[in-house]
């Protein structure tokens, strides 16, 4: 059985409403699970959803989070990232793929010109963003 690294919440900052707990915790866990169904579903990606979870839980349920973090099937989509250790280059083309094909078709439906350029400009930030992460390099 591999050994994971147990990533510690104590430093992390819950939440004190408890509506703002349980919406964030309810946005984790349909975070969680359409990262889950990402895995199988080759048009939803599963990292951002599962990063998003990692960020609600994080400031909603600590335990959740630890959970998340060290789940041996879900952990490794996201540790390398909460480590500082980077995205894999797929996940990055896969991201603003996705990102950019429903951006178009939204402008494409969409008639109104403040909302093609808001987003546009919003695709346009997102993917700047994105390729300035550290790219995670394949372990040897």
């Amino acid at each position: 059985m591999p050994r994971t690294r147990n990533l510690r919440c104590s430093s992390l900052a819950t939440t004190e409403s408890a509506s703002m707990r349980y919406l964030l915790l309810a946005i984790g866990w349909l975070s969680v699970a359409l990262g889950v169904i990402g895995i199988f579903l080759p048009v939803l990606p599963t990292t951002p959803f599962l990063l998003l979870a990692a960020a609600c839980f994080a400031r909603s349920s600590p335990r959740f989070h630890a959970w998340l973090v060290n789940h041996p099937r879900l952990g490794p989509w996201i540790r390398d990232y909460l480590g500082g250790e980077g995205i894999p280059l797929k996940a990055k083309v896969y991201a603003i793929g996705l990102m950019w094909l429903s951006i178009g078709f939204s402008c494409y439906l969409v008639p109104l010109p403040w909302a093609r350029g808001f987003m546009l400009t919003s695709a346009v930030l997102v993917t700047v963003y994105i390729a300035r992460q550290k790219t995670l390099r394949k372990r040897t």
